[in-house]
């Protein structure tokens, strides 16, 4: 232990060393040069953060005094003030501007509006390029025939986000850690792509050709240009999300989001205690909004002690035994995750506070709103497999790459769904190495848990001592292969890789080619043949998704 703080005190000295006000590095990717003179631009620091930022944040500079303040971008100031805004006025939103008092175009307008001012606040005149690119997809959903509508609508969309980003980093030269708009373009992107798909299979598409989770989900009619934008840019969800479906966004403006949560039983009680016309968000937001302050605490108190790039230090390298390099690699990733946790615990609250986020009750009677979240945190701490990992950080991304490229995909669907992840993250190299990895650790992950878990399984000791060394396993995995997600350029990444002589790539290279697996993609036919029975064991299986709901409303029906 003694060893491990001095290796920690290290890596702050290191960090400290490159200049007293020194956060985050400035990732700069040159489209043009050798590779020596970009690697050289990705490694320049920043000093005096705050101060330099005020030339390249677009947003308002209203806000500068507090971000001199307290040494943070005036961009994320920004971010996180708005965030603020947002939430007080989704409580207002939801008292005096609820269902029963006001229609639902008042409430599509007005979410609209405060949508659209929160993005001028933040990003300044770059908020444009939210209209354009929902204006763009909104004219192919018009104008282009229903049969290729969502193809198009797709390739446009995506291709527009994927051209801002290329001209964030490649033209303009943005830190990656400044709070750029590309990133509600990203979210935009989520909602626009699924609309298309459900309008496609609402209105081209046959009952017997959907699955039961398709179904729910499909759009029976062409939305208004209003609703359209509100779906998009409503000033709960525009900063950082999260994506839902468009069903599910309507049925809270208008009203029903409650409504078929409430038919289960003709009694009027579910599990014994009376039902309310309308649950309470009130303790939900709250226990939230306390995660947010721990989950914020911890980042501010950990993230500079721990920086990730210390792990391809040269001396550290060097000098540390192997194991000490595993256990910081893993506190270090650690100490990055709370930064994500505060951003969508807060968006989640910010939903929850305007009323939207309802999903049914627990057995106990206690409403659930978590039909939106975007994570579970201890679920992802304590993942024994890569595949539970995945399955519980950002959540909707999941059920947006399962719902356009996964079910939809007809061949290698797994590879796709990573490519198209990196893709929509930007085009940073790192993003592709790590999604890369990915699909090798997810095959690798599959082969063993079908050929070696069944054997420890005869006894609960046995089921927890795999259960210790699966999530060992499993967090040095994860964290293997996101530190390119982290570091940005291929240089750093390799670099890394081959301090671990590329351990985990030949590794899971290994078990691929020896242990067989099957395919986890169930038979069409199958589940056509079977959809109550689907249906059934979704309800049971699933946490609380926007699929489970379709799940349930099956099962009721």
């Amino acid at each position: 232990m003694t060893t491990f703080r001095s290796v920690a005190k290290t890596a702050a000295a290191a960090a400290a060393a490159a200049g007293e006000e020194v956060e985050e590095y400035l990732f700069i990717v040159a489209a043009q040069g050798s590779e020596a003179n970009r690697e050289d631009r990705i490694y320049r620091r920043r000093s005096s953060m705050a101060p330099q930022t005020t030339a390249s944040c677009t947003g308002s500079t209203l806000l500068q005094p507090i971000s001199e303040i307290i040494n943070l971008p005036v961009d994320q100031v920004n971010f996180v003030a708005c965030q603020l805004f947002a939430l007080l006025m989704a409580v207002w939103f939801r008292i005096y501007l609820h269902p029963s008092k006001t229609s639902p175009f008042v409430r599509h307008v007005v979410a609209t509006l405060l949508g659209l001012y929160l993005a001028l606040f933040c990003f300044g005149w770059y908020s444009l390029h939210f209209l354009v690119q929902s204006g763009l997809s909104y004219g192919v959903m018009i104008f282009v025939s229903l049969e290729h509508m969502h193809k198009y609508c797709f390739i446009v969309t995506l291709g527009y986000l994927i051209l801002c980003q290329i001209t964030r980093v490649y033209v303009f030269d943005y830190g990656m850690y400044s709070a750029d708009f590309t990133g509600p373009m990203m979210v935009i992107t989520q909602k626009i792509t699924s609309m298309a798909f459900e309008i496609h299979d609402g209105l081209s598409k046959r009952g017997p050709q959907l699955t039961p989770n398709q179904k729910y989900l499909a759009i029976s009619r062409m939305p208004s240009l209003l609703e359209y934008l509100s779906y998009n840019c409503n000033f709960m969800g525009i900063l950082a999300g999260p994506t839902c479906s468009y069903n599910d966004y309507i049925a809270f403006i208008e009203g029903r989001a409650y409504q078929p949560r409430h038919q289960e039983n003709a009694n009027g009680k579910e599990n014994g205690k009376l039902r309310q016309s309308e649950p309470s968000p009130k303790n939900a937001v709250i226990s939230k909004l306390c995660t947010c302050a721990i989950c914020l605490v911890v980042y501010l108190s950990l993230y500079k002690l721990l920086p990730v790039d210390y792990s391809i230090n040269d001396g550290f390298v060097s000098s540390a035994p192997f194991y000490l390099q595993v256990i910081y690699l893993y506190l270090a990733m650690l100490a990055l995750r709370p930064k994500y946790y505060f951003v969508w615990t807060l968006a989640d609250a910010i939903n929850n506070a305007a009323g939207f986020g309802f999903n049914g009750y627990n057995t106990d009677g206690s409403p659930q709103w978590d039909l939106i979240s975007n994570l579970r945190i201890l679920d992802i701490e304590l993942a024994t497999s890569f595949k539970l990992f995945l399955d519980n950080w950002n959540i909707q991304t999941g059920h947006w790459l399962k719902r356009v490229c996964y079910e939809r995909c007809p061949v290698n669907p797994t590879a796709a769904t990573f490519l198209l992840s990196a893709m929509w993250h930007g085009v940073y190299p790192g993003y592709y190495l790590t999604f890369v990895t990915g699909i090798g650790m997810t095959m690798a992950a599959r082969a063993v848990r079908h050929n070696i878990r069944p054997y420890f399984l005869a006894s609960d000791s046995y089921k927890s001592i795999y259960d210790v060394i699966t999530w060992a396993c499993t967090q040095v995995a994860i964290s293997y292969t996101v530190v390119p997600f982290v570091l940005l350029a291929v240089g750093p990444s390799l670099k890394f890789y081959s301090s671990w002589y590329f351990s985990l790539h030949l590794l899971c290279l290994f078990i691929v080619l020896v242990l067989p697996v099957k395919s986890r993609r169930r038979q069409p036919k199958e589940q056509q043949d079977n959809p109550q029975k689907d249906s059934a064991q979704g309800n049971q299986t699933d946490h609380n998704s926007t699929d489970s709901n379709c799940n349930q409303k099956d099962k009721t029906t």
